[in-house]
């Protein structure tokens, strides 16, 4: 097959086509992960260079929460599959009903987060506090931005119950998941 087929066939996407969802969607993923990637470096180096300062920080966080918003986010992954399922089989108001769930407790993680944000402030952690703190602020807040993105994604998707419209939003609500994975280890657990 030619390249000029091969580009009428899959609209120009290339291999962006063969992913779920709009292949822009994958685009904005990429890049996404990137700057996450980034960020986790540049916090892998800070506590290189200063790993005083970051088992202090540490110290303060309560990683009890913190996995309890893994289980959370993660279980709101699986029912956003199940959504994704269910727009495929054409299905509508099992769609609506899984990503609703989705959204609840996507809505749970951010109250979590929350609870914790204001204990971790009464303790007198701050931006400022330290470069552990700046980044974990950083890096939390920044996540915790594509959780609420992710959910308004998710809203506004459930409405058609479209099955690529559905498949886009949770592939980023899945990307939104998998990035918490990697970084709850990375900021609570390893020392």
């Amino acid at each position: 097959m030619s390249a000029q087929e091969l580009e009428l066939q899959d609209g120009g996407w290339g291999i962006l086509a063969e992913l779920p969802g709009h292949p822009m969607i994958w685009i904005l993923i990429f890049s996404e992960l990137a700057v996450f990637g980034l960020l986790l470096g540049a916090f892998a180096v800070a506590r290189a260079i200063n790993p005083s300062v970051f088992a202090s920080g540490q110290g303060l966080l309560d990683p009890r929460l913190a996995g309890l918003n893994t289980v959370v986010l993660v279980t709101s992954g699986w029912t956003a599959a199940r959504g994704a399922l269910a727009a495929r089989e054409d299905r509508a108001p099992a769609c609506r009903r899984w990503l609703l769930i989705a959204i609840g407790l996507g809505s749970a993680f951010v109250a979590i987060k929350l609870v914790e944000y204001a204990k971790e402030i009464s303790m007198g952690a701050g931006l400022e506090t330290s470069t552990f703190f700046t980044l974990y602020f950083l890096l939390t807040g920044f996540h915790l931005l594509h959780v609420v993105l992710g959910m308004a994604i998710l809203a506004v998707v459930l409405r058609g119950a479209d099955a690529i419209a559905v498949e886009t939003g949770t592939s980023f609500w899945h990307i939104v998941d998998i990035v918490w994975v990697v970084m709850f280890p990375i900021i609570y657990l390893v020392r």
